[in-house]
This record gives structure tokens, sequence and C-alpha cells, in this order.
């Protein structure tokens, strides 16, 4: 069970020990806690894209962190003041600010993240963020614990890096490199997977890099799968995840699936799965 702080758990980022995390998109509370008693350091409910509300959220959260991992929540933006507050207040650890495009956006999300008067958090009494602290034990020290995630996803936002890096209050930049190479028409200018590994791609990792070493925040992306983790921790990168849940069930399946293949054919009774765009 991690009995890691806040403040320690970023100190470690920041000092280079990696923390490998999983996005979790299923609604589950049921699926949250199992997979947060697989070792993982840290999941992050994803509100942006996944089915859930608040409810539903303040039980993933529970499930999260009854086994230990530090829990996340990406919100739908900088402006989603109401879904910062609500995911905090439930008990996250901290928050994914997608989308952002420059310092100004930045400064917003950080301010709703943040109690006064480093930001304009809202502070409330009691509820489940207060409850092992009380009001004094947990709204002063709040700030320096909560985890403040900035996505990295747009040609903008590497084109504003040096500013928003520069942002008081930033904990992390997370490298989203699927909407990024969309941003910059990369998906068009690159058969699939070209574009991941693209000179124009390269050169915007490099740059984010550059100015989050500079600024002393910690680097951040999400992979799909194992196979380039070691890459990118040569690269700086320590707060990294490898999928998501729905993923790690279809590849999980996929490996079952192709197992029985192989059964039935030693076996001379051949079964063939179903027919499926995603296996």
């Amino acid at each position: 069970m991690s009995t890691l702080s806040g403040a320690e758990f970023k100190e470690q980022l920041r000092q280079g020990t990696p923390k490998m995390g999983l996005f979790v998109n299923s609604a589950s509370p049921t699926v949250a806690e199992q997979l947060a008693h697989s070792g993982y350091d840290w999941l992050l409910v994803d509100a942006q894209h996944g089915p859930m509300g608040y409810e539903t959220l303040g039980t993933m959260l529970c499930a999260i962190q009854s086994g230990g991992a530090k829990a996340m929540v990406r919100v739908s933006g900088y402006q989603d003041r109401a879904g910062i507050q609500q995911a905090l207040d439930l008990g996250a650890d901290g928050v994914l600010v997608p989308y952002i495009n420059n310092a100004e956006e930045a400064r917003q999300a950080v301010s709703c993240a943040l109690y006064p008067t480093a930001g304009t958090r809202s502070v409330y009494f009691p509820q489940r963020a207060t409850n092992k602290g009380g009001l004094l034990g947990y709204v002063p020290n709040a700030n320096k614990h909560v985890i403040v995630a900035l996505q990295v996803e747009t040609a903008d936002c590497i084109k504003n890096m040096a500013e928003i890096a520069a942002v008081p209050g930033v904990d992390i930049l997370f490298l989203g490199q699927n909407d990024l190479c969309m941003s910059m028409g990369l998906f068009e200018q690159y058969v699939f997977p070209e574009m991941y590994t693209s000179p124009e791609l390269l050169e915007a990792t490099n740059t984010l890099i550059a100015e989050a070493k500079k600024n002393n925040v910690i680097l951040g992306l999400f992979l799909f799968g194992t196979a380039r983790v070691g890459e990118f921790l040569d690269k700086g990168f320590s707060f990294i995840s490898i999928g998501n849940d729905l993923h790690h069930v279809l590849t999980q399946a996929g490996a079952h699936v192709a197992a029985l293949e192989g059964i039935g054919a030693e076996k001379g009774k051949p079964w063939k799965r179903r027919a499926t765009a995603l296996l």
C-alpha cells in the first residue's frame, strides 16, 4: 500500500523515479479496485472520454485508493471548474487537464486546482477530501500535495511551451502523441504509424523536454503498451501510462484468442475468432 504523500510522490518523479500507471475508462469501481491492486503506482479515471458521473467517480476514487494507488482524474478542460472541484473534493490526488493551448489556459487550470492565494479553489467541509485530516489538516496542506498535470496535445501548446512550462503550480506536462499528431497534420502526411517517429513529432517532443527541464516540471506521456517505455525513460519521462483498462482487456483477450486458435490447429479441430476490427 502506498504511503507517499502527494508532495513526496511529485518529488520522486522530479528526481527521475518512474511512476507507471493506467487510464480507467470503463466507469467501473470494480475494475478500478482490481487494477489498484495490480501494482501500478497511479490510476487515472478518464472523465473526459469515460461515461462516469460524479457519483460513480467518487466510488471509483475510493476503490483506487483502497488498493494503495494514487488516484487522478482527467477533466474536460481548463474551463471545467466544476469537474476539477468535484474531482478534488471527492478525494482525487490530482487532475489532468487536457487541450491546453497557451499560458492563460494553463493558469486557469492551476487556479481551479489550488486554494487561495495560489488559486481559486473553493473551500468546503465536510467532504471526502477532508475526512482523514479534517478541515485544518487538509486545506492548509492541499496545495503542496495536489498533482496538477496539463496535457500537451496541440500544435499551439508546443508553440507556446516556454510560457506554459513557466506557469507556477504546473507539476506535470503530459504528452498526448495521438492528438498532437492530429493537430500538427501528421496523420495526413504519414502512413500510420510512421507519424510517431517522424522528425516533426521528435522536434515538438524535444521542445517539450527542454522547457520542462528548464522549469523543473515532470514529464509524462500516454503510450499503448510497453514497447517504447525504455525510449521515453531515457528521454527523462517518469510519469508514464501504458494504455487504459479497456485496452488491457482487449490485449489480454487477444492473447487468449490467439492461443485458442493455436490449440485448435494443433488438435486438428480448427477454431477461428469471429471477425472484428479490434483484434
